[in-house]
């Protein structure tokens, strides 16, 4: 992968400011096309909205009601692509829905996921079904009163870890990456942008450095609107709405392997999902937010609230005193004119790409969701690349993210039923690594891990436990063949 350079001048195609999922999905697209990059992220990769998602790949279930019908179908084809490009990483799970006769009726219930399961074509998940709650092992932890429920099928994701394997990719294909670099000025010409990227790395601050690119790419989430006003002094017709959502984590509610999807009063829904063995995830909310997004966090009454719906469904009631961990992140929301009154979880999770192309062009990315991050990239690079004079054609859905390739180098459904196996014949090539252990290096490095654990034969092998389940061995594959950079996020 490349390194940053020594030298104070580069030059790019695109420079994409921001370091979330979209900006590195759109510096892997780039990238794979031929194109040179230059992605800078004033944090860690992943370090704001990206990392603090409900974690899943879906198509969006609840858009729906909102008749966001093409939003779920373009999710949904991306659900099946991201599961075969990364099957490490992503992985199926199950969502129970209690049936609450005082919220949607039965029959919209089964309508809404009736067209969940055909609005686009499905091959590596099952379908949907009702489910009596009262022989089905997901009806034990929840009060009587639920006799029936529905299951429908979505998918898991480190969210952290996915923003990772995007921006390692596009390193590998000749993308330069500068964490913990601002973007602290920008000067447009007639046929290329001049940025001042400052460093504020743990070495210290460094002598700024000056980029010279062709187009400029503005993924800086919450921060898109004011980075265009602000740094590149630009306008555009689209503002953001900022609207927070709050998770919190407690020890674990159930002990199957099924995710619960709530319907709640006020008509949003609320999840809960098995998270890191022992525990549950509960999110989210959806706050309108005015403050500084580096500093949201969340706040007593959406624990309130969170509990609240927690508790109508589960025989267990929880309180804020069981919170074990909490997490907030800001999603910058497009606010267009179809939502101007529209209330925070109405909003389209739908994206806009906003190309000015005047002089030297920029595009700027409003809004957007985990799931359909790909897309987005892909066709960003499609509105970028006949500016640069680059026909290569779209590449992204057919190649495996690092370490996904476990059925070979293109993705099929071979590696995502065959994941199982794949780890059965890990575990027998190192019978004498814990099974939690094993499980976690696969999910996180895929078909790598044998690169992390090549020369090793046993567990002292692997150097110090520098906190539990990290060794020294792992935190020296990350120097030397990822960024540094160790997010642990785990079901």
């Amino acid at each position: 992968m490349n390194q940053a350079a020594s030298t104070t001048e580069q030059e790019c195609d695109v420079l994409v400011i921001g370091g979330g999922i979209n900006g590195a999905g759109i510096a892997r697209d780039a990238s794979g096309r031929g194109l040179s990059v230059i992605l800078c992220e004033k944090d860690q990769l992943a370090a704001h909205t990206s990392s603090a998602s409900t974690k899943l790949i879906h198509g969006g279930l609840r858009y729906l009601e909102q008749y966001e019908f093409a939003l779920v179908r373009k999710a949904l084809i991306e659900r099946e692509v991201l599961m075969r490009i990364a099957p490490q990483l992503i992985r199926p799970l199950r969502f129970v829905m209690p049936h609450d006769a005082s919220q949607r009726p039965a029959w919209l219930i089964r309508l809404g996921l009736f067209l969940y399961d055909h609005l686009a074509k499905r091959e590596l998940l099952p379908g949907s079904s009702g489910i009596d709650l009262q022989q089905h092992p997901s009806g034990a932890p929840l009060q009587s009163r639920f006799t029936k429920g529905f299951a429908y099928s979505d998918a898991w994701v480190d969210d952290a870890r996915l923003v990772e394997l995007n921006t390692l990719d596009a390193a590998e294909r000749g993308a330069t990456i500068l964490t913990h670099t601002r973007c602290i000025s920008t000067q447009r010409h007639a046929d290329h942008w001049q940025a001042v990227l400052q460093s504020n790395s743990i070495h210290g601050e460094q002598k700024p450095r000056t980029i010279r690119a062709k187009t400029l790419v503005n993924a800086t989430g919450p921060w898109a609107a004011s980075f265009l006003h602000e740094t590149v002094h630009g306008k555009s017709g689209k503002s953001l709405r900022l609207v927070k959502g709050s998770h919190i984590v407690v020890r674990k509610l159930f002990d199957h392997d099924h995710a619960y999807i709530f319907q709640n009063m006020d008509g949003r829904i609320v999840f809960a999902i098995p998270y890191q063995h022992d525990y549950t995830l509960i999110g989210t909310t959806d706050v309108e937010y005015r403050g500084d997004p580096d500093a949201v966090a969340i706040e007593s009454s959406e624990i309130d609230y969170l509990c609240t719906v927690i508790n109508r469904y589960f025989n267990k009631p929880i309180t804020p005193a069981d919170v074990v961990r909490s997490f907030s992140g800001v999603r910058p929301l497009v606010n267009d004119d179809d939502h101007q009154n529209a209330t925070a979880a109405a909003v389209t999770r739908d994206y806009k790409l906003d190309l000015e192309s005047s002089a030297a062009p920029i595009l700027t990315v409003f809004g957007g969701k985990l799931t359909t991050y790909r897309k987005l990239a892909e066709e960003a690079v499609d509105m970028l690349a006949p500016l640069l004079d680059n026909r290569q054609g779209h590449w992204s859905a057919n190649a495996c993210l690092p370490g996904g390739d476990l059925a070979g180098e293109h993705p099929g459904n071979l590696a995502v039923s065959g994941f199982d196996t794949y780890v059965q014949q890990t575990q027998r090539r190192y019978p004498w690594l814990p099974t939690q252990l094993l499980l976690y290096y696969v999910h996180r490095y895929g078909t790598r891990i044998h690169c992390l654990l090549s020369g090793k034969d046993s567990i002292d092998a692997l150097g110090e436990e520098i906190r539990p389940g990290i060794y020294e061995a792992e935190i020296s594959y990350c120097n030397r063949h990822e960024f540094g950079q160790l997010h642990r996020v785990s079901s």
